[in-house]
């Protein structure tokens, strides 16, 4: 037979870009389009309607960026219309749509009653109608902007409404009714279908050559002058290739319907509100026409934005949850970041999230959902279990840019040693279509075939591209058994999970972090995000710990648990995955901080509050100590006088430089105002490298590849330069004995002010940082406060410490532990881990000898060792990241004043680690009060002291139980024994995350305690959290 494959194809693809497109629909009509533009803001259904509409037409300019506009459209659907197996009628919309689904225009329609119909997006264009439906309707067209554009990562002014502009940017492209060929579109589809999965085929496969052939003629069988008459014969020609069974071998697809929607982005919060309704709108619209459609959704915040705002839309989703088919999953509050939020924010997610799901649909997931984060904690295995979830699901890890992941189905090990049973979606997405190159991708791509069998795709366009289409539903449903395909159907996650562990029973066990290759900038880009983050962090605990100790002890003080939950939602909120990161516009940016500032307000209002209570008026100050571990003489959790200040460090000058000394500590800043020596005492052991300097400033070019505000490339580091400082260190005291060393440095002069773009306010273009040493009385580590005037474009800052010490790893603390990396850079892996996260410290250290560097304020450092020349030793490096000034998506991010704080500490282990990062971040808070104050929990171990277990939450009770909830960990890596202590308790019960007593049905077992009296005797294991519940 002559090879006529080329013709033949090319054939079949002229006919599915020009003739079916052209002949879907049997005719179309007009409609009646009246128009009201919303000045400001949004505005309530009711409010739009109750407005003046004025004509407008197809083709009309519309939308100024981040507008709205209402349309009333009226009709009458032709009588000579009807609808059948082989026709129906739709009202079609198109507001300028382009590919870019979620990054455009959108559309919600409401019936005059204000009850949401439908959403209109790029794939999303159409309503079905009734045969003679009177047709009335509003659209609330949202004009978002596209502010990606090609994804240039080019400064935009689209991200702030401030400078966005007041042109229209859409044309009114399409609005009508249509009369559809079914036929023509199911047509349409087995030929997507089939010569989709033909070029997935070998060359010379037979299958390709029977596709190819039954392709033919079925075009032959069309005619395109009656192509609604004749594509059910062109159907028939299809049949036998549609109907051949897929191969015993075949690996099968759960689908599950999906719509990842950011919770902020590119778009403000109050967007994504809109989004989510336009979306689940759309969800439900086809779980109503598609029975077997199942739909995941995460986020508890997304489903209450609704249920508070769009109550009849909440009412059509509980009715397709308590269905099993609009399924809850991840039972996080929203999908965060799990790199920086603390122990607590990361444990309270799913509690949050957990709740609310059992409270409005009595339903608890089991999987973790956190597809589009930027990187995973080696902590979060722990937590996921405690929270009763068992599975874990995440794609983001096949982004890393340089080494390539060896599973798809593993398990998952935390630095506890728990597990969780995971799931990478092999087509490496999370908004599959179910096309044809895509199984084929995900059959090639699944590293676990052979031992597995099944994996999961998410289905679905997400940001506000409604989720999935009619043309996904047919896909699958052609390739539910097909040969040459994977095996495709629709189910649930929880149903995948089950089926995956039953089958692979011995999968590979993955142990630590899942770091990502990628996006390391977000540990440091918009500083005052990460600054308000861990501000609010600590402010919650102390606002419970007090609050719990005012309720426990002073007759009448009501625990504020409304307001704290409140305040704990919001933080939550600001922890999403391109909030806390900094990846998100600037208007987001700009609402976040403001955020904090209404925690930090009301927090701070109460915690004064619960003080006061706890106070008398006696007269006299005493200290609240709110950290896990004695301070100045005050024991933890509690209130009391402190020690003395002891006696004033010992200065000394000679030719420029400055020694100060105190019994703990020894510190050089010679006359450039560089760090020269660093020692515990006078006799301790040099930290600071030979010939080196520490606290260097240097400033970096950070122009990466693309994704500004995400990403810092590794060339970054080929190019800097230190600073150096104006002039010579100056030295002043404190009242208190405290001795401060201030140095000044500029990036460069000031000059001709820059604009990314016009209209935008002018960029300086020179940096003024102020370096301030501090050394308290009996201080064992050196104060280093930076005071920050930055006016920089495309640079990073960066704060470096070169020590003498040759070490293996370096130490940073994450949640409920820590995490040990290697330094030496051996593999893809060590090479592409330039750029680490950490919470409030990192530790580098040889065998008997650390050196701790903490922090108050960000995330980002990086660490390498350098083999010196002239003595054979070797100088590990430890620098923390200070600023960015990235330009996309916000390109005025960082301009302004910061104040950051950092602390290092000589001949520090773990311990001494956790220590200074509460020092820095927990404040001590003055109480009036004459007595001291007895704890309400406390931790007492075989030699008094409480081992290396920590407390690290004091609250009240989720259920407004009045019961106490005390949670601790163990902190350093090695088994301890302690006992917890509650005066007054009569029953002491280890629970889980959410105050439920463990079980051996539980993800982590019964945890065995002994309780004795109003104590409880726990031995925890490396890093284990445990959290007990007191009766009283």
């Amino acid at each position: 037979m002559h090879d006529n494959r080329p013709t033949s194809e090319d054939r079949v693809r002229r006919f599915l870009r020009e003739q079916l497109p052209a002949r879907r629909h049997l005719a179309t009509a007009p409609l009646t389009i009246e128009a009201w533009e919303v000045p400001d803001e949004p505005v309530p259904f009711e409010e739009a309607r109750r407005q003046t509409y004025t004509p407008v037409s197809v083709g009309d300019r519309w939308g100024r960026p981040w507008s709205t506009l209402w349309l009333h459209v009226t009709g009458q659907v032709p009588v000579s219309w009807t609808t059948g197996e082989d026709r129906d009628i739709e009202l079609q919309l198109d507001l300028s749509f382009t590919n870019m689904p979620g990054f455009q225009a959108e559309a919600l329609i409401w019936t005059p009653e204000g009850e949401t119909v439908k959403a209109i997006n790029p794939y999303n264009q159409y309503l079905t109608l009734e045969a003679g439906q009177e047709v009335d309707f509003y659209l609330e067209c949202a004009a978002n902007p596209n502010v990606p554009g090609d994804w240039t990562f080019a400064p935009t002014a689209l991200g702030d409404k401030a400078t966005a502009g007041e042109d229209p940017i859409y044309d009114l492209t399409q609005l009508r009714l249509a009369w559809r060929s079914k036929t023509v579109w199911e047509l349409e589809q087995d030929i997507v279908a089939l010569n989709g999965l033909m070029h997935t085929l070998p060359e010379q496969s037979a299958r390709r050559f029977d596709i190819l052939h039954a392709l033919g003629k079925a075009l032959d069988a069309a005619d395109p002058d009656d192509l609604h008459g004749t594509a059910a014969d062109a159907r028939g020609e299809l049949r036998g290739v549609l109907d051949a069974p897929a191969n015993a071998s075949a690996l099968t697809v759960v689908a599950t319907g999906h719509a990842h929607i950011d919770s902020a982005w590119l778009w403000p919060v109050r967007e994504t509100k809109r989004k989510c309704a336009r979306t689940f709108s759309n969800v439900c619209w086809l779980l109503e026409h598609y029975p077997q459609l199942v739909f995941s959704c995460s986020s508890a915040q997304q489903f209450q934005w609704i249920r508070d705002e769009y109550p009849s839309l909440f009412r059509r989703i509980s009715e397709h949850v308590a269905a099993g088919r609009f399924v809850p999953v991840g039972g996080m509050w929203v999908e965060s970041d799990t790199n920086m939020p603390s122990s607590e924010a990361m444990a309270r997610q799913f509690i949050h999230g957990k709740k609310f799901f059992l409270e409005e649909f009595d339903f608890e997931t089991k999987e973790t959902w956190l597809p589009d984060s930027f990187g995973y904690s080696a902590a979060l295995p722990q937590i996921c279990a405690l929270a009763g979830n068992d599975s874990f699901l995440t794609q983001k890890v096949s982004w890393n840019q340089y080494s390539t992941f060896p599973h798809h189905t593993f398990q998952w090990e935390g630095i506890d040693g728990t597990t969780q049973f995971t799931h990478f979606p092999p087509i490496d997405a999370y908004n599959g279509q179910l096309t044809a190159a895509e199984l084929a991708y995900f059959e090639k791509n699944f590293k676990d075939k052979g031992a597995s069998h099944i994996g999961l795709t998410p289905t679905g366009w997400g940001d506000g591209g409604g989720g999935p289409t009619r043309e996904m539903l047919a896909s699958q449903e052609r390739f539910a058994d097909l040969d040459g395909a994977p095996k495709v159907e629709w189910s649930t996650s929880q149903d995948f999970f089950a089926r995956a562990r039953e089958e692979y029973v011995d999968a590979p066990v993955w142990n630590g972090e899942l770091y990502l290759e990628l996006h390391r900038g977000t540990y440091s880009s918009q500083i005052l995000g990460k600054q308000g983050n861990r501000r609010t962090e600590a402010l919650l605990h102390d606002v419970e710990l007090w609050s719990a100790t005012a309720a426990r002890l002073v007759d009448g003080f009501a625990y504020p648990y409304e307001e704290i939950d409140s305040l704990w939602d919001k933080l939550l909120l600001l922890q999403f995955h391109d909030i806390l990161p900094g990846s998100s516009i600037a208007w987001v940016h700009r609402e976040t901080e403001q955020s904090y500032d209404y925690i930090t307000e009301r927090g701070e209002a109460l915690v004064a509050a619960a003080l006061e209570a706890l106070g008398d008026d006696s007269g006299s100050t005493v200290t609240a100590n709110s950290a896990a571990r004695a301070r100045h003489g005050v024991a933890p959790l509690t209130i009391a006088a402190p020690a003395g200040p002891g006696a004033a460090p010992a200065v000394a000058q000679a030719g420029g430089a400055i020694t100060v000394t105190t019994d703990a500590l020894h510190v050089e800043v010679d006359e450039r105002g560089l760090l020269t020596s660093l020692r515990a005492g006078t006799d301790g052991r040099e930290a600071i490298a030979p010939g080196a300097s520490g606290a260097l400033l240097q400033l970096h070019r950070d122009a990466p590849n693309a994704w500004d505000s995400w990403d810092i490339d590794e060339f970054y580091r080929h190019v800097h330069r230190d600073l150096e400082a104006e002039g010579a260190p100056v030295l002043s005291h404190d009242e208190d004995g405290t001795v401060r060393i201030a140095v000044t440095y500029r990036t460069r002069e000031d000059g001709a002010a820059e604009r990314p773009f016009e209209g935008m306010p002018s960029v300086g273009t020179g940096s003024r940082i102020t370096v301030t040493y501090s050394i308290a009385p009996g201080a064992e580590a050196l104060g280093i406060d930076l005071d920050v005037d930055w006016h920089e474009r495309k640079k990073v800052l960066k704060l470096a410490f070169p020590l003498d010490v040759r070490a293996a790893a370096m130490s940073s603390e994450i949640q409920f532990g820590y995490i040990d990396r290697p330094i030496p850079v051996n593999t893809n892996e060590d090479f592409g881990r330039f750029e680490t996260c950490a919470h409030r410290w990192v530790r580098v250290a040889e065998s008997d000898y650390g050196i701790v560097l903490a922090n108050d304020s960000s995330y980002g450092h990086d660490v390498r060792r350098v083999l010196r020349e002239d003595d054979g030793g070797t100088t590990t490096v430890v620098r923390a990241t200070v600023l960015r000034a990235a330009e996309f998506p916000d390109p005025q991010a960082e301009e302004g004043q910061y104040s950051l704080r950092y602390a290092i500490r000589p001949e520090a282990d773990h311990g001494d680690a956790v220590d200074l990062g509460e020092e820095l971040n927990q404040p001590l808070r003055p109480v009036q009060r004459a007595e001291e104050l007895a704890p309400v929990a406390q931790l007492v171990g075989a030699d008094g002291g409480a081992g290396s277990a920590r407390i690290q939450t004091v609250k009240l009770a989720e259920d407004r139980s009045g019961d106490l909830v005390v949670r601790l960990y163990e902190s350093e890596g090695r088994r301890t024994a302690t006992s917890l202590e509650v005066p007054g308790a009569s029953s002491l019960t280890v629970v889980d995350l959410l105050e439920r007593p463990l079980t051996e049905q539980s993800p982590l077992g019964h945890r065995a305690a002994t309780v004795e009296d109003d104590a409880l005797a726990l031995t925890l294991k490396p890093f284990e959290i445990t959290t007990v519940r007191a009766t009283f």
